[in-house]
Parts: C-alpha cells; structure tokens; sequence
C-alpha cells in the first residue's frame, strides 16, 4: 500500500543560507553537508532508542504561543542524543535558552532561538520502560 513513511526534510528560506547553518554547526554541533544542510541518518537517530526515536508531524493551532518568542508559522524540533552536552555547546556560544528546560517521561527538552528568529526545540527522547 503506498503511504508516507516519515519527513524528508525542512527546508525554509532565509536572507543568508551560509551563516544559518554555521550557527547551527557552532551552537548545536550540527555537522553541514557537502551541499549545505545536515543529513540525519535515521539508523543513527534510531540506535538505542528503537521505540523513542521519531518525527512528529503536527498542526497547531493559530493561536498558540508554544512557538513563542518567534513570530514564525513553524517551529524546528531536533532530536539531541545528549541534551546536556548540547547544552554545553548552547552556552559555550553564549546563547541564551528560551525558558527553562523540562524534563517528562517521553523526554528532555530545552528551546533556543535561531538567528533567524526561528524556535528551535531540542529533544533527547527517552526510551520508554518495557
């Protein structure tokens, strides 16, 4: 049966493509590609974490402030396989986060905001209890 298997990527427009994602290297330790955006290899994402790891795909309403302080229509999620170490690169590059971090049974979470006002949501998944 065909369906959709999972999200192909995120792709958004920004007045200087090159120094997003060298604040996304140097901030988050996130490695540039050839072409210049990041490849996330699901076999990676997936090792130890085979029922945590995941893509969510979801509206929200118009009126939420979850994404708040951007005024963007959209938020970035990035799974993170060791929240605190992130953390540590975060204020290394003297970042501030947006609110406090939380911490829930499905996982661990902290908020930054990009250089391009875009609320970048940082999530160590928790491998649930069998």
């Amino acid at each position: 049966m065909a369906q959709v298997i999972g999200l192909g990527g995120v792709f958004f427009k920004v007045d200087d493509p090159e120094a997003t994602m060298d604040w996304y290297r140097n901030v988050l330790g996130v490695s540039v590609n050839e072409y210049g955006g990041a490849d996330f290899l699901h076999a990676n994402s997936a090792q130890g974490r085979t029922q945590s790891a995941r893509t969510i795909f979801a509206p929200f309403k118009t009126e939420t402030d979850y994404f708040q302080p951007s005024g963007a229509a959209f938020m970035i999620n990035l799974m993170v396989d060791d929240l605190d170490g992130v953390l540590e690169l975060v204020q290394a590059a003297g970042v501030p986060l947006e609110g406090e971090r939380q911490d829930y049974d499905y996982g661990r979470f902290a908020w930054v905001m990009d250089p391009n006002g875009i609320k970048v949501e940082l999530w160590e998944p928790i491998e649930p209890a069998s």
